[in-house]
């Protein structure tokens, strides 16, 4: 089992910054493949960044490429995404995720199936104002 935790959320103007975090525990097999999905009202889920905490490879969204970045702290157990440039279309709820996968699946899987991910945290809400 792994359990994840969200912190980090605010509501913020358009070209502001937030660093997101998210504490895993658990077990670590449960957690190669740890991830940011976003949700806004009325759409369906969109997987923003990934880590292989393996090896630390990362991959981005169309959407957040060059503003967001996502890294880890080992010792923490923790994975944090910062996002730069805000705009009100990054308006939505984000959710840490994590799954065992390898590091193509990991990779494939953020943008095409989250619900392949099999652990996932309640969320925290971020809000960009124009």
């Amino acid at each position: 089992q792994v359990q994840l935790v969200e912190s980090g959320g605010a509501s913020v103007q358009a070209g502001g910054s937030l660093r997101l975090s998210c504490a895993a525990s658990g077990v670590t097999s449960g957690r190669k493949c740890m991830g940011w999905f976003r949700q806004a009202p009325g759409k369906g889920r969109e997987g923003v960044a990934v880590i292989y905490t393996g090896d630390g490879i990362t991959y981005y969204a169309n959407s957040v490429k060059g503003r967001f970045t996502i890294s880890q702290d080992n010792a923490k157990n923790t994975v944090y995404m910062k996002m730069n440039s805000l705009k009100p279309e990054d308006t939505a709820m984000y959710y840490c995720a994590a799954d065992g996968f390898s590091l193509p699946s990991c990779i494939s899987l953020i943008s095409s199936d989250a619900r392949a991910f099999g652990y996932w945290g309640k969320g925290t809400q971020v809000t960009v104002s124009s």
